[in-house]
């Protein structure tokens, strides 16, 4: 639908390891098994390292393999903050590292560290002004800005990242503000579910293949003419046969069925299914949410990277 073919994209969710050099071994056998980008979550709970010191530790590992987040929680974070981390982070990576920035969600992260959880529309406001403030720091030069939750006076930050004119961008959501967000700033759109304005999790009157392509029909109309230029994504939250959720986790496959979120079937199944997410609905980039699922989708990974050349 957009015009140009892309080549398929693998990521791979992980959350932690027993030591570093068992973090530096699952970070190796990603990159080896045809994996394109490591990628981490950002929550205050649960077992899930810190970003920043997990993908330095992936990037200093391994010499292909991509890093990034899954997504960083804005309200957790300054952008300035942010900006300076990820600009060294991309340098001492050699240019390898994908920014995932959502506007942070999880009601336990905020309760447990006595944060409020503000309304949804002031946290997308705050985000939009977040992804301002960070492209205006990884630019050359001083930056200003004067908003209405950030400001920033004439500052220059060093390093500036290695990728120019900044690191991939990545956004994701369900809802029509971050996705109309997303479509017009972002590198890379990662279609999920909407989650509830009070933080407990996905909403599953979200789920299902018609609200799925009608995320991509907004993506595309608020998109305009970047449309051609964008990656578009998702997370792969079943694979293979079906199994139960995760208790620690907030995804929810319960509704997904006809959706590339959920791959069921044999290798073949799951390769046929993806070609046509890809060729159909410009879908060309999938993460595998849960490290259960690697087993069953390195066949599948393994045929498309060769594939890919």
């Amino acid at each position: 639908m957009g015009g140009t073919v892309r080549p398929f994209r693998f990521g791979a969710v992980v959350r932690e390891a027993e030591s570093g050099k068992a973090w530096a071994e699952r970070a190796r056998r990603l990159e080896g098994s045809g994996f394109d980008v490591l990628l981490v979550p950002d929550h205050l709970v649960g077992p899930r390292f810190a970003p920043i010191a997990a993908l330095t530790a992936a990037a200093c590992a391994t010499d292909r393999l991509r890093v990034g987040t899954l997504v960083f929680a804005n309200d957790f974070r300054h952008p300035a903050v942010l900006a300076k981390e990820t600009a060294t982070l991309d340098l001492l990576s050699g240019g390898r590292l994908e920014v995932g920035i959502g506007t942070g969600w999880m009601a336990q992260d905020y309760a447990t560290a006595g944060m409020t959880l503000e309304a949804p529309g002031v946290r997308v406001e705050r985000l939009q002004e977040a992804i301002t403030v960070l492209k205006g720091l990884w630019a050359d030069g001083p930056f200003g800005f004067h908003g209405r939750h950030y400001r920033i006076d004439g500052l220059d930050q060093r390093p500036k990242p290695v990728q120019r004119p900044h690191p991939p961008l990545v956004l994701g959501g369900g809802g029509p503000r971050v996705l109309r967000l997303a479509a017009e700033q972002a590198d890379v759109v990662n279609i999920g579910m909407r989650v509830r304005p009070d933080g407990s999790g996905p909403d599953s009157k979200d789920g299902g293949l018609e609200a799925f392509l009608g995320k991509l029909r907004h993506v595309r109309a608020a998109a305009g003419d970047r449309y051609a230029r964008l990656e578009l994504g998702t997370s792969v939250v079943q694979a293979g046969e079906r199994k139960a959720e995760e208790a620690w986790s907030a995804a929810d496959s319960s509704s997904l069925d006809e959706t590339p979120q959920v791959l069921l079937g044999t290798p073949r199944d799951m390769v046929d299914m993806l070609h046509y997410w890809r060729d159909e609905h410009d879908i060309s980039y999938f993460v595998v949410h849960h490290e259960r699922d690697l087993p069953v989708l390195l066949p599948v990974v393994e045929e498309l990277a060769t594939a890919r050349g």
